[in-house]
Protein backbone atom coordinates (compact mmCIF):
# COMPACT_ATOMS: atom_id res chain seq x y z
CA UNK A 1 0.00 0.00 0.00
CA UNK A 2 1.69 3.23 -1.27
CA UNK A 3 0.37 6.76 -0.19
CA UNK A 4 -0.04 9.74 -2.99
CA UNK A 5 2.96 11.02 -5.05
CA UNK A 6 3.71 14.34 -4.86
CA UNK A 7 2.80 14.74 -8.37
CA UNK A 8 -0.07 13.28 -7.62
CA UNK A 9 -0.78 15.45 -4.27
CA UNK A 10 -0.10 18.46 -6.23
CA UNK A 11 -2.90 17.13 -8.69
CA UNK A 12 -5.41 17.03 -5.37
CA UNK A 13 -4.37 20.78 -4.37
CA UNK A 14 -4.74 22.12 -7.67
CA UNK A 15 -8.58 20.45 -7.77
CA UNK A 16 -9.68 22.32 -4.70
CA UNK A 17 -7.61 25.61 -5.65
CA UNK A 18 -10.16 24.92 -8.81
CA UNK A 19 -13.30 24.39 -6.67
CA UNK A 20 -12.57 27.48 -4.33
CA UNK A 21 -12.06 29.92 -6.77
CA UNK A 22 -16.37 28.92 -7.28
CA UNK A 23 -17.04 28.73 -4.08
CA UNK A 24 -17.30 30.20 -0.32
CA UNK A 25 -16.50 26.51 1.23
CA UNK A 26 -13.13 25.48 2.36
CA UNK A 27 -12.30 22.39 1.52
CA UNK A 28 -9.45 20.04 3.15
CA UNK A 29 -8.37 16.82 2.24
CA UNK A 30 -6.97 14.28 4.43
CA UNK A 31 -5.28 10.53 3.50
CA UNK A 32 -4.36 8.38 6.50
CA UNK A 33 -1.92 4.94 5.80
CA UNK A 34 -3.95 3.36 8.99
CA UNK A 35 -6.22 4.91 11.71
CA UNK A 36 -4.71 3.06 14.27
CA UNK A 37 -1.99 0.54 14.61
CA UNK A 38 -4.58 -1.85 16.34
CA UNK A 39 -1.91 -3.04 19.00
CA UNK A 40 -4.02 -5.02 21.55
CA UNK A 41 -5.24 -6.58 18.53
CA UNK A 42 -3.18 -9.65 18.35
CA UNK A 43 -2.74 -9.83 22.09
CA UNK A 44 -6.74 -10.75 22.64
CA UNK A 45 -6.90 -12.85 20.15
CA UNK A 46 -3.08 -15.05 21.23
CA UNK A 47 -5.36 -15.02 24.64
CA UNK A 48 -8.59 -16.46 23.61
CA UNK A 49 -6.57 -19.02 21.72
CA UNK A 50 -4.26 -20.04 24.31
CA UNK A 51 -6.68 -20.06 26.65
CA UNK A 52 -9.32 -21.94 25.02
CA UNK A 53 -7.78 -24.56 22.63
CA UNK A 54 -5.05 -26.12 25.05
CA UNK A 55 -7.56 -26.17 27.08
CA UNK A 56 -10.22 -27.84 25.70
CA UNK A 57 -7.12 -30.31 24.22
CA UNK A 58 -5.98 -31.19 28.02
CA UNK A 59 -9.92 -31.60 28.90
CA UNK A 60 -10.78 -34.48 26.53
CA UNK A 61 -7.23 -36.16 26.59
CA UNK A 62 -5.43 -35.44 29.83
CA UNK A 63 -2.26 -34.93 28.48
CA UNK A 64 -0.56 -32.37 30.75
CA UNK A 65 -0.71 -31.88 34.09
CA UNK A 66 -0.61 -28.39 35.72
CA UNK A 67 2.56 -27.53 35.40
CA UNK A 68 2.99 -28.57 31.56
CA UNK A 69 -0.24 -26.71 30.93
CA UNK A 70 1.04 -23.69 31.71
CA UNK A 71 3.62 -23.92 29.90
CA UNK A 72 1.77 -24.59 26.95
CA UNK A 73 -0.75 -21.74 27.61
CA UNK A 74 2.43 -19.56 27.48
CA UNK A 75 4.15 -20.55 24.60
CA UNK A 76 0.57 -20.50 22.62
CA UNK A 77 0.11 -17.12 23.28
CA UNK A 78 3.89 -16.37 22.79
CA UNK A 79 3.99 -17.40 19.27
CA UNK A 80 0.40 -16.43 18.35
CA UNK A 81 0.95 -12.73 19.47
CA UNK A 82 3.60 -12.50 17.33
CA UNK A 83 2.02 -14.34 14.20
CA UNK A 84 -0.85 -12.46 14.14
CA UNK A 85 1.17 -8.87 14.30
CA UNK A 86 1.87 -9.81 10.61
CA UNK A 87 0.13 -7.02 8.84
CA UNK A 88 -2.06 -9.31 6.32
CA UNK A 89 -2.63 -11.39 9.56
CA UNK A 90 -3.73 -8.69 11.67
CA UNK A 91 -5.96 -6.80 9.22
CA UNK A 92 -8.11 -10.03 8.76
CA UNK A 93 -8.84 -10.38 12.82
CA UNK A 94 -10.15 -6.88 12.91
CA UNK A 95 -13.53 -6.65 13.39
CA UNK A 96 -15.08 -4.14 10.90
CA UNK A 97 -16.79 -2.00 13.40
CA UNK A 98 -13.62 -1.42 15.22
CA UNK A 99 -11.47 -0.31 11.73
CA UNK A 100 -14.55 2.16 11.27
CA UNK A 101 -14.96 3.47 14.49
CA UNK A 102 -10.97 4.31 14.87
CA UNK A 103 -11.33 5.41 11.45
CA UNK A 104 -14.40 7.91 12.04
CA UNK A 105 -13.05 8.94 15.48
CA UNK A 106 -9.53 10.13 13.41
CA UNK A 107 -11.44 11.97 10.70
CA UNK A 108 -13.59 13.91 13.50
CA UNK A 109 -10.46 14.65 15.10
CA UNK A 110 -8.81 16.75 12.18
CA UNK A 111 -11.79 18.56 11.54
CA UNK A 112 -10.66 19.70 14.79
CA UNK A 113 -6.83 20.04 14.18
CA UNK A 114 -7.71 21.76 10.52
CA UNK A 115 -9.64 24.20 12.48
CA UNK A 116 -12.57 23.48 9.74
CA UNK A 117 -14.55 24.29 12.66
CA UNK A 118 -13.08 27.85 13.00
CA UNK A 119 -14.23 29.31 8.90
CA UNK A 120 -16.00 32.47 8.41
CA UNK A 121 -19.88 31.75 8.14
CA UNK A 122 -18.97 27.98 8.82
CA UNK A 123 -18.31 26.92 5.23
CA UNK A 124 -15.62 23.72 6.80
CA UNK A 125 -15.20 20.71 4.20
CA UNK A 126 -13.51 18.21 5.44
CA UNK A 127 -12.74 14.56 2.90
CA UNK A 128 -11.32 12.25 4.51
CA UNK A 129 -9.37 8.91 3.78
CA UNK A 130 -8.10 5.73 5.36
CA UNK A 131 -6.44 3.40 3.42
CA UNK A 132 -5.79 0.52 5.50
CA UNK A 133 -9.30 0.39 6.46
CA UNK A 134 -10.88 1.33 3.09
CA UNK A 135 -12.71 4.00 5.00
CA UNK A 136 -13.90 7.30 3.04
CA UNK A 137 -16.00 10.19 5.04
CA UNK A 138 -17.34 14.02 4.47
CA UNK A 139 -17.34 15.87 7.10
CA UNK A 140 -19.30 19.63 6.75
CA UNK A 141 -19.89 21.98 9.19
CA UNK A 142 -23.31 23.80 9.97
CA UNK A 143 -22.67 26.85 7.07
CA UNK A 144 -22.75 23.92 4.23
CA UNK A 145 -24.59 21.32 6.38
CA UNK A 146 -28.19 23.78 6.00
CA UNK A 147 -27.94 24.27 2.64
CA UNK A 148 -26.66 21.03 1.45
CA UNK A 149 -28.36 17.48 2.14
CA UNK A 150 -26.22 14.85 3.69
CA UNK A 151 -27.56 12.23 1.20
CA UNK A 152 -25.61 14.10 -1.33
CA UNK A 153 -22.29 13.11 -0.07
CA UNK A 154 -23.24 9.59 0.24
CA UNK A 155 -23.30 9.02 -3.27
CA UNK A 156 -20.06 10.46 -3.20
CA UNK A 157 -18.47 8.50 -0.48
CA UNK A 158 -19.78 5.08 -2.00
CA UNK A 159 -18.10 5.66 -5.13
CA UNK A 160 -14.86 7.00 -3.73
CA UNK A 161 -14.64 3.86 -1.26
CA UNK A 162 -14.93 1.89 -4.26
CA UNK A 163 -11.94 3.74 -5.66
CA UNK A 164 -9.83 3.13 -2.69
CA UNK A 165 -10.92 -0.91 -2.48
CA UNK A 166 -9.76 -0.52 -6.05
CA UNK A 167 -6.38 1.32 -5.40
CA UNK A 168 -7.26 3.76 -7.69
CA UNK A 169 -7.36 6.65 -4.32
CA UNK A 170 -5.66 9.56 -6.38
CA UNK A 171 -8.28 9.35 -9.17
CA UNK A 172 -11.10 8.89 -6.44
CA UNK A 173 -9.96 12.47 -4.62
CA UNK A 174 -10.14 13.62 -7.83
CA UNK A 175 -13.41 12.19 -8.24
CA UNK A 176 -14.61 13.46 -5.08
CA UNK A 177 -13.25 16.70 -5.23
CA UNK A 178 -15.02 17.42 -8.31
CA UNK A 179 -18.50 16.17 -7.10
CA UNK A 180 -18.23 17.85 -3.86
CA UNK A 181 -17.25 21.30 -5.89
CA UNK A 182 -20.57 20.52 -8.20
CA UNK A 183 -22.94 21.16 -4.99
CA UNK A 184 -20.96 23.61 -3.35
CA UNK A 185 -20.95 26.26 -6.45
CA UNK A 186 -24.05 25.49 -6.69
CA UNK A 187 -25.36 25.76 -3.04
CA UNK A 188 -22.58 27.55 -1.47
CA UNK A 189 -21.20 29.93 -4.12
CA UNK A 190 -18.13 32.72 -3.92
CA UNK A 191 -19.16 35.62 -2.74
CA UNK A 192 -15.99 36.95 -2.44
CA UNK A 193 -12.08 35.80 -2.66
CA UNK A 194 -10.50 34.22 0.19
CA UNK A 195 -8.30 30.80 1.24
CA UNK A 196 -8.51 30.63 5.11
CA UNK A 197 -6.93 27.17 4.73
CA UNK A 198 -4.35 25.28 3.31
CA UNK A 199 -5.03 23.31 0.35
CA UNK A 200 -2.72 20.93 0.41
CA UNK A 201 -3.59 17.29 0.92
CA UNK A 202 -2.46 16.56 4.39
CA UNK A 203 -0.85 12.80 4.59
CA UNK A 204 -0.86 10.88 7.93
CA UNK A 205 1.97 8.40 8.74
Amino acid sequence: MTLLTRTEQDQVAAAINAVERETDAELVTVLARQADNYAYIPLVWAGIVALLIPGLVNYFTEWFDVHALLLVLWGVFLVLGAVFRIPKINTKLIPRHVRYWRASNLARRHFLEQNLHHTKDSTGVLIFVSEAERYVEILVDQGISSRVDNKVWEGIVENFTHQVREGNTCRGFLDCIEACGEHLKAQVPATHERNQLPNHLVVLP
